[in-house]
């Protein structure tokens, strides 16, 4: 409990901050999405099962925790011996092709979460854009393809296996019953002065530089 309480008290409000500062940017997105909730709402709370139901809200909320995932970095720490495969061979210091790399146990790991949430190769050419809408048909073959562990969506924001978010789909509930009542009384506008986002461990509204993509594996003896 204390962990849902403590650890998904930032990161999810950092979320917001960020959902509805898109939503600012795009207008038209905001409109689409504030008539779904009203319409759904018709002057009455929303129950569970018609929330978590509208295509777009939930459409709105997997694309920004794509793109905008509040915490882009993660550190772990191996048990044991094991070998990383890769997901595309890279050149060793010798200069040879590696498909895979072993990593000793009591290595500290650092997983850029960006990298597998934005990449190109896996998301197509517009991985780097907003796009809510496509979440509304069917994700390209390749990002099933691609198999990627995580619990979510085919993403890593909330990482995979024993050690993934525990809060996940308590975080998706919060938001959405945020931005459910936000949109449905106020319009959200961008101020005169720009955002910024750090690049500490829970991206947060400060003004420092923005994050900057990270490779997906970095190794630290």
């Amino acid at each position: 409990m204390s962990t849902m309480i403590f650890a998904a008290m930032d990161t999810t409000s950092n979320a917001l901050a960020l959902t509805l500062d898109l939503l600012a940017q795009h207008p038209d997105v905001q409109d689409k999405l504030r008539k779904e909730i009203v319409e759904a709402r018709d002057g009455r709370d929303l129950p569970y099962d018609e929330l978590v139901g509208l295509p777009y809200l939930d459409a709105v909320c997997r694309e920004t925790l794509r793109l905008h995932d509040p915490v882009p970095l993660v550190f772990r720490e191996t048990r044991n011996d094991i070998v990383l495969p890769l997901s595309e061979p890279i050149q060793g210091v010798d200069g040879s092709m590696m498909s895979e790399i072993p990593i000793p146990k009591d290595t500290a790991i650092m997983v850029g979460v960006m990298a597998s949430n934005t990449s190109k190769t896996i998301w197509g050419d517009d991985a780097h854009e907003w796009k809510p809408e496509r979440w509304l048909s069917p994700l390209p073959s390749a990002v099933s393809d691609a198999h990627i562990p995580g619990i979510y969506s085919h993403l890593m924001t909330f990482l995979g296996g024993g050690r993934a978010c525990i809060g996940f789909k308590f975080s998706q509930l919060e938001m959405k019953v945020v931005l459910s009542l936000l949109l449905s009384n106020f319009t959200f506008e961008l101020s005169d002065k720009p955002i910024m986002w750090n690049v500490a461990g829970v991206r947060a509204l400060l003004n420092l530089r923005k994050l900057a993509q990270c490779s997906s594996v970095l190794i630290c003896d």
